[in-house]
């Protein structure tokens, strides 16, 4: 296990990464900015898969809905990597964050190459294969979250777990303004630990999760409603896309992690 000194050091590492999630701002002001003009002349068939969407990250956050992940696999994939048995999540808790991280980087790997594949082949049909490519990302984006979960020590199959994965979600797509708001709203949850009752209360705005993660898009799935052309940009956003994603997840489950073992100590 870690010593103190070097869990307070990769503390100020993810700190010094939260406060330069402001460099983000322009970037994602930018990028909205042509989806909301978009938004007039988009295909109401389009806008009934966010609808959907909508009904779908709630059933996730109550019941799993079909997005929950079965472990095995990622238990044996630990289990090689650790050389210790693991035969649940709670096993998984005290193993080094070196290696914690290793595997998370390497998944991620695997995600993101998935992900480009998926925006590649959505990419061909222009606007719309786009209806596909949206919860196609969604679904990548949770299995994702839930996978560095686990990875962690964290039972996604509890309804707190959802809850902070869901908010895992809402900071990688919100611009600064929202970034700061979720961070103050998890130090919270950080100090009164996964029990928390007030998560639920705090995730009001919940439903904005599908259409700020739709609008971020912006520009960079612009270019992806020309047929053929999309293949190009779809592949490349959804790689971006993915990638924030997990850095994001990464991040603050290896916050809650050192946390708690500077808490133990």
């Amino acid at each position: 296990m870690e010593t103190r000194d070097e869990l307070l050091k990769e503390l100020t590492v993810i700190e010094k990464w939260e406060n330069g999630q402001s460099d983000l701002w322009i970037w994602d002001r930018l990028g909205r900015l042509p989806f909301k003009i978009l938004d007039k002349i988009t295909p109401q068939f389009i806008h009934n898969k966010v609808g959907k969407l909508l009904e779908e990250v709630g059933n996730y956050i109550q019941t799993g809905g079909s997005y929950l992940i079965k472990e095995d696999k990622l238990f044996d994939k630990i289990e090689k990597e650790t050389g210790k048995p693991i035969n649940q999540i709670a096993d998984i808790k005290e193993i080094p964050l070196a290696d914690m991280n290793k595997i998370s980087e390497e998944l991620t790997g695997q995600r993101k190459k998935f992900a480009t594949i998926q925006g590649a082949s959505t990419g061909i049909g222009g606007i719309f294969t786009l209806a596909i490519d949206v919860p196609a990302l969604m679904g990548i984006s949770l299995k994702t979250l839930q996978e560095i979960a686990i990875i962690h020590g964290y039972d996604p199959n509890e309804k707190s777990e959802r809850i902070f994965i869901i908010k895992c979600l809402q900071f990688s797509s919100a611009d600064i303004v929202g970034k700061r708001a979720i961070l103050n709203e998890l130090s919270s949850y950080y100090q009164q630990g996964s029990g928390s009752g007030e998560m639920m209360s705090q995730l009001q705005g919940w439903r904005e999760v599908v259409y700020t993660y739709r609008d971020q898009f912006g520009w960079k799935k612009l270019f992806q409603m020309v047929p053929i052309a999309g293949m190009i940009f779809g592949a490349f956003t959804n790689r971006s896309m993915i990638n924030d994603l997990a850095e994001t997840g990464i991040m603050l489950y290896r916050k809650r992690r050192i946390l708690e073992r500077l808490e133990q100590e």
